[in-house]
């Protein structure tokens, strides 16, 4: 139940961010300001998620290749095919830009930190979770912009070459990544002696990086774009996307012989999509597009799948008690 709590202070605090854009955005050269520290702030945290991950979980996780290979399949093959073939539907009403966000939250690679907390919970596969999910994040920072560039930019700007916006990422996310897993022996004694500062810094870059997008969509026009019905279509879609991919990651696993932790692995490491990657990630796809209108159907996907798997974990962590 703590845990429930502290997603959903997060949950809080994030919808704070969204009102504290729409009434007071930053702008200028002050927004200036705040990107270069938002973008220092997002190094910092994927150095601390490297610092995380322990060598000996890795070894463990990558011996199992077979469970890591549907969680692929999902989040890089069923999610992107769900999001194509609804835009017959979904693009007439969301409009292009929610569509291509939309779309951009299907190409996004798997949660970390909830993934491996929901998997404990409900008493999966820890190490497989720890490796799966990482694995997601560290794949997607190549797979997503070659998506992105495939499916939507190049729609639009022909001859987008993503190899820039590949090298961007890599240095934003993947460097510091790899330099917190260098430095782990000195780093992760600092980070178990204060997990609240760490927790706090973590959520915190996100919501800088939330208030940041959505301060720059504001001044756009966001909500002169946005009405409450395309928002209610907006959360229905992403309701049912949740819905369809939580059927398949349930029962698929089962069919295919996977015993009762590895499942539930499967189950919460193949049916989230990040919220900490796919903002800086779009900052960096999308430039010169409305950013606010790209990231706001992964904010709102992130709160659905949190809840939704919070009382799922909760129930299956009973039901194991019993």
């Amino acid at each position: 139940m703590l845990k429930l709590l502290a997603l959903d202070r997060f949950t809080i605090f994030l919808v704070a961010m969204v009102l504290l854009a729409t009434f007071l955005p930053v702008s200028g050269q002050l927004a200036s300001y705040f990107n270069i520290l938002t973008t220092a702030a997002i190094a910092i945290l994927f150095f601390l998620h490297g610092a995380k991950l322990s060598r000996e979980a890795v070894v463990e996780g990558m011996l199992h290749w077979k469970m890591h290979a549907l969680v692929f399949a999902f989040t890089f093959l069923i999610f992107p095919v769900i999001g194509l073939l609804a835009k017959p539907i979904l693009e007439p009403l969301l409009g292009q830009q929610l569509y291509w966000g939309f779309l951009f939250m299907c190409f996004l690679p798997s949660t970390v930190q909830s993934s491996i907390a929901f998997t404990s919970i409900a008493k999966g596969n820890v190490a497989g979770a720890v490796c799966s999910a990482s694995f997601s994040n560290i794949i997607g920072m190549f797979i997503t912009p070659i998506l992105v560039s495939y499916f939507i930019l190049g729609q639009s700007q022909h001859g987008f070459d993503p190899t820039k916006s590949i090298i961007q990422i890599t240095l934003l996310l993947l460097v510091p990544f790899i330099l917190g897993q260098l430095l782990r022996p000195y780093i992760f004694p600092l980070m178990v002696k204060v997990p609240s500062l760490v927790k706090a810094f973590d959520q915190g870059s996100i919501l800088m990086v939330v208030y940041g997008a959505f301060s720059s969509a504001v001044v756009a026009g966001l909500w002169h774009q946005v009405n409450g019905i395309t928002l209610l279509y907006l959360v229905l879609a992403c309701s049912v996307l949740l819905t369809i991919v939580m059927l398949l990651a349930l029962y698929l696993p089962k069919w295919l012989g996977f015993n009762r932790a590895d499942q539930v692995t499967i189950f919460f490491c193949s049916s989230k999509k990040t919220l900490a990657s796919g903002v800086p990630m779009a900052q960096i796809l999308f430039i010169g597009q409305p950013l606010g209108m790209i990231v706001l159907p992964i904010m709102i996907f992130h709160q659905i799948q949190l809840m939704v798997c919070g009382v799922i974990a909760n129930h299956w962590a009973k039901s194991k008690q019993e």
